[in-house]
């Protein structure tokens, strides 16, 4: 796995959060993940930044998923549990952010790139974009009360359910058809799209924005069911380490599921 990094650049109330790692085709580390929850907190600290955006580099993904090579050391389902708590943490601070957020999307948004999308307010994306959630298909592991709330809420219920259950990929016209992108955009009408959106939310009283936000926030992770048993159950069986034993191996076959 690459290094990788999140990279920021401020451009007057507007903050530009990137995903750095285009040979890894933006998956995220470890400490990716930890360095956009401290850039989530930094935002929320201050009240000078009216909107945030996030961009993969290099045109070919938003973000294709995460690391998974820690989980070839996981033995107990707690490991599991702590690694979602870790995740959870990393993507509330991004729940929390007080101002507008916008992603856009070129390429792959897979696992922990169709959570932030998720959690962003809008989305524009490229006609070619792909969304998905295919853990079924591939390790085997699960996701959070938190995130299924948070991408299920965003995508709709059906399509988080063809995501994860039939490990489908979306396009970008249907989650346009869906409202989960706010339009498609051509590669070369990126930049001055987002400037306008920018413009235009950061026009917006902030302490409006501020208040809507929070409040659909806690309408959405307010009261969550207790899963950690579950997950634990999930991390910790025979069909979670032989998935990931296969895709750190890249077998091209579809791991033997025993359901145990």
């Amino acid at each position: 796995m690459s290094v990788g990094q999140i990279t920021t650049t401020r451009d007057g109330a507007a903050l530009h959060v990137r995903f750095d790692n285009p040979s890894a085709h933006n998956a995220l580390t470890g400490q990716m993940w930890f360095d956009l929850r401290d850039v989530a907190l930094g935002v929320a600290a201050d009240p000078s930044v009216r909107v945030v955006t996030f961009r993969g580099v290099g045109g070919k993904a938003f973000i294709s998923g995460t690391d998974i090579s820690k989980f070839a050391d996981f033995t107990t389902g707690e490991q599991g549990i702590d690694y979602e708590r870790g995740i959870d943490e990393c993507m509330g601070a991004i729940d929390a952010i007080p101002c507008t957020t916008i992603a856009a999307i070129e390429g792959w948004a897979v696992g922990g790139g169709i959570n932030i999308a998720s959690a962003c307010d809008f989305r524009i994306a490229t006609p070619d974009a792909k969304f998905g959630s295919p853990i079924g298909r591939t390790i085997g592991n699960c996701l959070s009360a938190a995130s299924v709330a948070r991408v299920g809420g965003a995508v709709g219920v059906q399509f988080a359910k063809r995501m994860v259950l039939l490990g489908e990929m979306l396009t970008a016209e249907q989650l346009l058809a869906s409202g989960f992108l706010l339009k498609l955009v051509e590669r070369g009408a990126i930049d001055g799209e987002l400037a306008a959106l920018c413009a235009r939310a950061a026009e917006n009283a902030p302490l409006t924005t501020r208040t809507t936000k929070e409040t659909i926030r806690r309408m959405t992770f307010g009261d969550l069911p207790a899963i950690e048993a579950l997950v634990g159950e999930v991390y910790g069986s025979a069909d979670f380490r032989r998935g990931v034993a296969d895709f750190l191996a890249k077998t091209k076959r579809l791991p033997d599921w025993e359901g145990r």
